[in-house]
């Protein structure tokens, strides 16, 4: 299963954007009682990637958001895999998606911004967002730009 296919078809583990042939520096499921877990190890997985301590602060949040809206808004549970792209982390939330869903149209940005300030802080933060809906659940994307070498 390639790209979105995954909102559409159910996943099965099957693979998500991410590079070919590469294992993910963190891959860990979260649900609201583990979200403190997912901040360490993000903090810790990230942290050795050559950011700044602000930044990492940065990624840190960001994945903490979106995993939040994951529990709030999905399955009350999902999964964070954070890859490290040529010159940028890559970090992927998805949820399973909520009870109730199965025949939702594919929506961009599907977890509401009303509620909060989550998503708006992500793209504050965040390069790069993308949000994907579809029966089977959301898939937040998000990197950020590694400093350069030199």
């Amino acid at each position: 299963m390639s790209g979105d296919a995954f909102l559409t078809e159910p996943a099965g583990g099957a693979g998500r954007a991410r590079p070919a042939g590469a294992p993910p520096l963190l891959d860990q499921e979260f649900d609201s009682g583990t979200l403190y877990h997912l901040r360490a190890a993000v903090h810790a997985h990230v942290g050795q990637a050559g950011l700044s301590e602000d930044r990492v602060g940065e990624v840190v949040l960001a994945v903490h958001e979106l995993a939040a809206n994951a529990v709030a808004h999905g399955a009350g549970h999902g999964r964070l895999r954070i890859w490290n792209l040529d010159g940028a982390l890559g970090c992927e939330v998805v949820d399973g998606g909520a009870a109730g869903t199965t025949d939702a149209p594919e929506t961009a940005d599907p977890w509401p911004t009303t509620d909060g300030h989550g998503l708006w802080l992500v793209r504050q933060v965040a390069d790069y967002l993308d949000l994907r809906s579809g029966p089977y659940g959301t898939r937040a994307l998000v990197t950020f730009a590694l400093p350069s070498e030199g």
